[in-house]
């Protein structure tokens, strides 16, 4: 085989590579869409249009839309909401404090991590089980008038 013919073999290759490891990602990538948990509440979405602001923060949602024991991921902010009990709302980084991962399904007053299994309180953030053991930083938000803003 000639130096060319080599050279040409090994592009081969490394381009076959290149496409599998592709594919491998657009699925992984996939799989931490977002999705419904198991009561049917949107965890991951964008922030709400409209949900109202006083200029002094990034408009989230309406309280109505955090489910009660349940939560919502905002991806684009890198938070995660919840209401723990009937109009409490807390707020904490939607970041695994374990690897990174962000966080996904909230039910039953807990925040999951689909990575590694990490899980955290609700109210608290603190980690309650998985390899985490650091609690997710909490964020600081506004309700006012129905409203859920970044403070």
């Amino acid at each position: 085989m000639s130096t060319s013919q080599r050279s040409q073999a090994r592009f081969g290759r490394r381009t076959v590579v290149a496409a599998v490891g592709a594919v491998g990602a657009a699925a992984a990538l996939t799989a931490c869409g977002g999705s419904q948990d198991a009561t049917g509440s949107d965890t991951v979405r964008p922030a709400e249009e409209g949900a109202g602001t006083n200029g002094d923060g990034t408009a989230l949602a309406k309280t109505a839309d955090i489910p009660e024991g349940g939560g919502v991921v905002f991806a684009d902010e890198g938070v995660v909401v919840t209401q723990p009990t009937a109009g409490t709302f807390k707020a904490f980084s939607s970041k695994c404090t374990h690897q990174g991962c962000a966080v996904k399904g909230i039910a039953d007053g807990v925040i999951n991590c689909p990575c590694h299994n990490s899980t955290f309180d609700a109210s608290t953030g603190e980690a309650t089980g998985g390899p985490a053991t650091l609690p997710l930083p909490e964020k600081q938000i506004r309700v006012e008038n129905g409203s859920i803003t970044l403070a």
